[in-house]
């Protein structure tokens, strides 16, 4: 694979831009077939109106979010500019209904999988390495239980990347940067068409961003390489490819918290301060994506949709875990490094959509398969190490400890899982539709030992299926009722549990909602989800089983606002009402409690305001705020509530005939303190023993850039 690490890879870059630079054509569009709705980059074209947005919805394809019976949110490339956001899990922050700042994101306070709910141009990938915001032209969310769409999926939600495809007109994008929390950034992004007849266009993002992190004495590095091109095969066929390749550094930055039994989280501490931290423990991740889709219009209504996607994801994790052993501020850390160093993926799908006319009644067809083969890899001398005993109000530094080679692995499991996908959309008439869906799964997990033996292994199958209902009493408003039920592999119990390594049964989930969108002008899209999901809760008890133990019931109430009030204001955000409950769990003292870790309420919103006085000025505001949050099953001890507040704002002019936009962003501007990414027990969510582990939120930083558009 490629790598940063290397002077001549570095070298080979900058010629590639400089030819990507000196491309002349200039050519008219001659694509039928598009990979998505963003033909130009942002910047040569205006985002879609927001009773227009699409998004691509599993199986069924492409469609308006105002046509479409779940609660779908979706952020595109020209907030993500604005903002300056640079990486996936700074966009999940911009939505209410999503749990993103931890390893697995989750929307409705459902917990994620590793592959299961994540995706990059639909092609299920990993969701626990970081990415690149640059590298995307849209995020798109699907809350909630979704498996008759895309196959066995836990009920944490869908999260699709959307890739930045080619542009049908010439595209020169240098930005250049400065901010207190990373350091300084160089960012290329070049578009175009190649050759004269515009058969083949490219789509180039390169990546530099280096320097410290907002903890004293840490480290960061971000270096993206990105290729995109799509070849118009026909004039009814396009073959779209993707390469890329992401180094992320992370060193010296505050460790993750984590709570004995019977102890309290502190009042939120200082995240600059390194001694919270090891200069030398963090993250050194390399994911590589490849993906290849076939797309091709048989006429004008029927269309197909191949694709495959290979992805390795190298990790190697160093972090530190403070635990928290009274309530006095004693603390032991330790490095863990048992878990997957490697991750590969091997993904496909193949979608074919239409519609039918049988008299008075009209069906949008859709059927397809998809599917994915996941292996884990972990370092054969993994494990944990003890570096010392210390208390909050100290300054340790403990040696380096014996790191395994993260590069000698043994195979530790294999995923695979297959769908079967169908979906029917009956027209009654213009005001009633009725959607159903459903998929037929197989699915096996294996998981092995250092000496390559398997030590479990577990084939299971099941139906999802899911069932809508809509009304459009009017053009601009789509009212909704959808049920689901969806059928996903057990989890495997982690190691430290006394039956580490079983697998457990599949689990069902089932999920309810009412929704409304509505459009009240072009620009402007309301929404509404009221929720109920169903699932079994499954972590390690106090006997050290890993084992269902009770069903998590969550309701909720999902409001969600994009759009322009006026011409000036631009808004973008809701609020999340949410009762995470757990039932007839084996302990008395957690039945009828909140989850771990969820707050009943969440609420942000970014709004954007264009100066008409200072033409070309435009000032933004985000207000984000978590409620109190629960750190045991039992819920005798909470973390509070935190607000934070972002400000900025961006100026558009031409300097020298050039387009140039400055851009300045001040994050956390109240430099707030507090915890996040709450989580019981481990970062993975699932295999603690009900106490909790989190994470200092970062604080008050400020990034000033430059964008020249030649």
């Amino acid at each position: 694979m490629f790598s940063y690490k290397s002077k001549p890879f570095n070298m080979g870059l900058l010629a590639l831009s400089c030819l990507a630079i000196t491309h002349p054509g200039y050519a008219e569009d001659t694509m039928v077939v598009s990979g998505s709705s963003t033909a130009a980059a942002e910047g040569t074209q205006q985002e879609p109106l927001a009773s227009q947005k699409e998004a691509t919805i599993g199986g069924l394809g492409k469609r308006a979010l105002i046509d479409v019976p779940w609660s779908v949110q979706t952020l595109s490339s020209s907030l993500i500019n604005q903002q300056q956001l640079k990486s996936v899990k700074d966009v999940y922050r911009y939505m209410p209904s999503v749990q993103g700042e931890g390893v697995r994101p989750q929307t409705r306070g459902m917990q994620g999988s590793v592959v299961q709910n994540h995706m990059i141009d639909g092609l299920n990938a990993v969701s626990t390495t970081e990415y690149a915001a640059e590298q995307f032209q849209s995020v798109e969310v699907l809350s909630g239980l979704a498996g008759s769409l895309y196959g066995p999926a836990n009920p944490a939600g869908m999260f699709n990347l959307v890739s930045k495809r080619p542009t049908d007109t010439p595209l020169h994008r240098v930005t250049v940067g400065a901010s207190t929390g990373n350091g300084a950034l160089t960012a290329l992004d070049f578009s175009g068409p190649i050759d004269d007849g515009d058969r083949v266009k490219y789509r180039l993002n390169l990546l530099n961003d280096e320097g410290h992190g907002y903890t004293s004495g840490s480290h960061k590095r971000r270096q993206l390489a990105s290729l995109g091109l799509d070849f118009q095969l026909t004039d009814k066929t396009v073959l779209e490819s993707n390469f890329s390749y992401y180094h992320y550094y992370e060193k010296g930055m505050a460790g993750s918290f984590a709570l004995a039994k019977g102890v309290h989280f502190p009042s939120p501490l200082d995240a600059t301060k390194a001694k919270y931290g090891q200069r030398y423990a963090g993250n050194d991740d390399e994911t590589s994506t490849a993906s290849l889709h076939l797309k091709h219009d048989f006429d004008g209504n029927w269309l197909l949709d191949v694709g495959v996607l290979r992805q390795i994801a190298d990790r190697e994790s160093t972090t530190v875990t403070n635990t928290l052993t009274d309530n006095r501020g004693s603390y032991t850390t330790t490095t863990a490094n048992s878990a997957a160093s490697r991750f590969t993926i091997n993904s496909y799908m193949a979608n074919l959509t239409g519609s039918v006319d049988t008299g008075w009644l009209t069906h949008d067809i859709s059927t397809g398969v998809r599917g994915f083969v996941w292996k884990n890899y972990n370092p054969v001398n993994g494990g944990t190490f003890t570096l010392g005993h210390s208390s909050l109000d100290q300054h340790p530094t403990y040696p380096r400890p014996p790191y395994p080679d993260f590069n000698r692995r043994y195979q530790s499991a294999t995923t695979t899982q297959h769908a079967f996908l169908l979906s029917d959309t009956l027209h009654f008439s213009p005001q009633w539709s009725l959607l159903l869906s459903g998929s037929e799964n197989l699915f096996t997990v294996s998981n092995y030992n250092k000496s390559r033996q398997q030590t479990s292994d577990k084939k299971d199958r099941g139906a999802s299926g899911s069932a809508s209902l809509m009304y459009k009493p009017l053009d601009n408003i789509t009212l909704y009722t959808t049920w689901a039920d969806s059928m996903q592999q057990g989890d495997t119990a982690p190691a430290g549990a006394s039956n580490a390594g079983q697998i457990l049964d599949p689990y069902r989930s089932h999920q309810i909602e009412v929704g409304a969108k509505y459009a009240p002008i072009d620009d402007l899209m309301l929404s509404a989800a009221l929720f109920q999901a169903k699932r079994p809760f499954a972590y390690t008890n106090e006997s050290g089983d890993f084992a269902e133990d009770g069903t998590q019931k969550n309701r909720g109430l999902e409001l969600m606002a994009d759009g322009h009030v006026t011409r000036n204001l631009r808004l973008f955000g809701g609020a999340t009402w949410l009762d995470p409950r757990l039932h007839d769990t084996a302990s008395a003292s957690a039945n009828g409690k909140q989850v771990v870790g969820l707050p009943r309420f969440t609420a942000s919103m970014l709004a954007v305001y264009s100066l008409e006085q200072l033409p070309g000025v435009d000032v933004d505001t985000n207000v984000r705020y978590v409620g109190r949050r629960a750190t045991d099953n039992a819920n005798d001890s909470w973390v509070g509530s935190y607000t934070t507040v972002d400000v900025g704002g961006s100026y558009a002019t031409r300097m020298f005939n050039t387009p140039v936009t400055f851009r300045l962003d001040v994050t956390n501007l109240t430099n707030r303190r507090y915890w996040t990414n709450v989580v019981p027990g481990a970062l993975t969510g699932y295999t603690g023993a009900g106490y909790a582990s989190a994470q200092l939120g970062a604080p008050r930083q400020a990034e000033l850039s430059m964008q020249i558009d030649f």
